[in-house]
This record gives C-alpha cells, sequence and structure tokens, in this order.
C-alpha cells in the first residue's frame, strides 16, 4: 500500500491531501494569496490588562487584539532590553502593563467570535523536534513507545538545553540518526537566538517570524516514514517544495515527483473533488447497513452511531450492535482526523449491555486514536454510555475551510 502526500491547486485553492492507497485520510484548504497566523511570530503591545480574568490583550498588528493569559505566560520576552547573551541568559518573571512591548506567538487562530490567542512560550517546530520557551527540560512524545529508544532520544535532547527552553521529540525522530536530530536541534537553536537578540529591538507590529504555508507544514509534520511520495502537478508549487526540502529534509527529497499528464489531473485521478463534499456530509453509511451521524456546533461536535439496516431480522441483537459498533470506532477515528474535528466530541454509540463489550468498544477506539498525528484523548465512557472525546485544535476544521474559501470565493 503505498501513502501519498498529494498537493494540488484549484484555481485559486491549494489542496494538501493525504492518501493511504485511495483512501483520503487527511486534508487542508488555503486559498493561495492567504497566509495563515497561526504560529507567526510578532512584536506586540499590551493594549489592556483584565484583572478578573487574569488575562492581557495584545495588539500584534494595527487593530488586530490577541487574547494572552498572564497565568500561562510567566517568562515574556520584552522589546528594549538590553543585547542578548545565551550564555548569561535566564529565565526572568516579568509583571505586565499596558503600553509594554513584548515578543508573541499566535498559538489558536480567531474562531468566529473568539479572539486568536498569543502566547510568550515561544515554539519552533523542525520535522524531528521542538524547541519551547520557557520550558527547559527534554520530552519524547508519548507516540514513541520502547523504552530504550526514549532513553536514546532524551539523552541527545539533554546535551543541548539551556536555562531558557528545552525540546520535545516529535514522533518522526524514532530511530533517525543522531546526527540529524542533532543538526536540526542546532537550526531551532539558530532561529531562537535571532528572534531573541534583535526580536526585541523590531519596530512595534514587526512579523519576527513567518510560519511556512500549510502545505510545506503537512510535510514536515506528516510521519514521513510512513509517507512513500510527495506529489504535485503544479510546477509552482513543486518549486517551493523542492526548496525546503532541500534546505530543512534533504532525506525526503527523493520523495518528490512531479505529476505531468495533459489528459487526467491530479485532482480527478484521486477523485479529491467527490471526496472533499463526502467529508462535510452529516451522515456516513457504513458497510454493515448502520450509519453515522455527525454534527459540530459550537461548543462542542455530536457523533451518532445508528443501527439503521443492520439489525433488520438479526437474533443476537447484542452480537450485531458490537459489530457495528466497532465497525463505527474505526470509521469515527477517520472522520475525526479527515473533518480536523476538534475540542470536545461526544460519541452516542449503540448500548452495550456486557461490561466486556464496551471494555473491547473503548480499547480499540483508543488504539485508533493513537494514529492520529494530532494528540486525541479518550476521555471516558459517562453514566449514560456517551464517550468523550478531545482533540488539540490546530486549525480549522474543514467544514469552515470550505465556508471560509465559498464566502471568499463564490466562483471557485
Amino acid at each position: 500500500m503505498e501513502n501519498k502526500l498529494v498537493i494540488t491547486k484549484k484555481d485559486n485553492v491549494i489542496i494538501s491531501a493525504f492518501f493511504e492507497a485511495q483512501d483520503m485520510v487527511q486534508v487542508s484548504l488555503n486559498t493561495s494569496e492567504k497566509k495563515g497566523s497561526l504560529g507567526n511570530i510578532y512584536l506586540g503591545k499590551v493594549k489592556n490588562i483584565v484583572k478578573n480574568i487574569n488575562a492581557a490583550f495584545i495588539e500584534i498588528e494595527d487593530g488586530r487584539m490577541c487574547y494572552y493569559s498572564l497565568g500561562e505566560n510567566r517568562y515574556p520576552i520584552m522589546a528594549g532590553g538590553g543585547e542578548y547573551n545565551e550564555k548569561e541568559a535566564a529565565l526572568k518573571e516579568v509583571k505586565l502593563k499596558t503600553g509594554d512591548e513584548l515578543i508573541v506567538q499566535v498559538v489558536k487562530e480567531e474562531v468566529k467570535t473568539k479572539a486568536p490567542v498569543v502566547s510568550s512560550n515561544l515554539n519552533f517546530t523542525g520535522k524531528y523536534a521542538a524547541l519551547a520557551y520557557g520550558k527547559p527540560a527534554a520530552c519524547v512524545s508519548a507516540k514513541i513507545t520502547e523504552e530504550k529508544e526514549r532513553k536514546r532520544l532524551k539523552e541527545i535532547a539533554k546535551r543541548h538545553l539551556h536555562k531558557e527552553y528545552g525540546f520535545i521529540i516529535r514522533t518522526n525522530a524514532a530511530y533517525v540518526a543522531e546526527e540529524l536530530l542533532a543538526a536540526e536541534i542546532k537550526n531551532l537553536i539558530t532561529s531562537y537566538e535571532n528572534i531573541r537578540r534583535y526580536g526585541i529591538h523590531k519596530n512595534r507590529f514587526s512579523l519576527l517570524y513567518e510560519t511556512p504555508p500549510n502545505y510545506i507544514c503537512d510535510i514536515r509534520d506528516s510521519y514521513t516514514e510512513k509517507v512513500d511520495e510527495f506529489v504535485t502537478d503544479d510546477e509552482e508549487l513543486f518549486g517551493h517544495i523542492k526548496d525546503f526540502l532541500e534546505a530543512y529534509q534533504p532525506e525526503d527529497l527523493g520523495k518528490l515527483r512531479l505529476y505531468q499528464d495533459d489528459l487526467l489531473s491530479l485532482s480527478s485521478l484521486y477523485g479529491i473533488n467527490d471526496k472533499l463534499n463526502d467529508a462535510i456530509r452529516p451522515m456516513v453509511w457504513l458497510k454493515s447497513g448502520g450509519s453515522l451521524v455527525i454534527q459540530p456546533t459550537e461548543a462542542l461536535t455530536v457523533i451518532d452511531v445508528n443501527t439503521g439496516k443492520a439489525v433488520a431480522g438479526k437474533k443476537k441483537v447484542q452480537e450485531t450492535f458490537l459489530k457495528v459498533n466497532r465497525e463505527a470506532a474505526k470509521e469515527i477515528a477517520k472522520q475525526i482526523r479527515l473533518r480536523n474535528l476538534s475540542g470536545i466530541i461526544i460519541i452516542d454509540f449503540i448500548d452495550l449491555e456486557l461490561k466486556k463489550d464496551q471494555d473491547l468498544l473503548m480499547a480499540e477506539l483508543e488504539e485508533y486514536f493513537k494514529k492520529d498525528p494530532i494528540k486525541t484523548t479518550l476521555v471516558d465512557m459517562t453514566a449514560l454510555g456517551l464517550v468523550e472525546v478531545t482533540r488539540k485544535k490546530v486549525r480549522k476544521p474543514l467544514h469552515e475551510q470550505l465556508e471560509e474559501l465559498k464566502r471568499k470565493h463564490p466562483n471557485e
């Protein structure tokens, strides 16, 4: 089975879709002229402080306000300080006041009526590791389970620790040669030190660091040992990807391919348009005859599992319920990732009477969630039989991405 990251452009929209064989399991959309602010680093200004919620509002661009938690950001990097000396630098707690200027990073994009969220806890992400300011420790991704490998990676990270920052070793780093990991860590340190040294002297609202486009982030963040090819049919995108790989991931350069066929577009070859339409429909049919109904709301997402035709004429009803639920669990994990659902997710499975059946279902669901590159946590099953799940928000859900594109480009 071949896994491919397919990157194509339709009119003004860049589509980045990850395929396992012909099955699309993850997708993101962006207009080619728009660059998101998630991950960007600015020199912002404290507009006002709201004591009753222990927060501040930081202006990062003229008139653009962002929420900033005072409790979660103890070590802001203030503008106008003395020259940065990496050998003497250490974390310093600072009490902010209105008018202060500081370096902040966008960690959550705006969501409808909610402002973007910014943080002083700067994060510089690479393929194998991330540098985390304010957290001088060495951590290893929980998805790397072999203890010997975890210990090896932690020791490598420890050799580069600093009083101001630490490292999170990512899943991609498993069994990677030390030279590759160490080289990337040094590049991350250089990026951090450049912003730390020069950013504090820039003009207010300066963009100090711009995160790469989403399709580049998809290449960087994908489990590259599971990706056989990065395929695009756009020469301009091919050039950008090639430049990125040469600079940051030369070991993956051989996976890049330019698709050229005047008779059949890359999008048509993989049926991307049809798959996108399917991915925003509320109902998903299961092979057993059951179905899922997926309903995102403002506060959470509700997923309902229905038996449908699966119980017609069945005598062993509980066995059938378990079979449908197990099939639903696999499909739910896939749909959550494909639709990029996040926050609180409530799943209403078909009621199971036996505790052993409930335990089996929960164990299988948890295993499916482990395959998701984005942290997905199975919380519990409530007394009413509802399953609670949380998933970290990284980008907007797919239905919001499509709605936004349709509003801005109704003819595309």
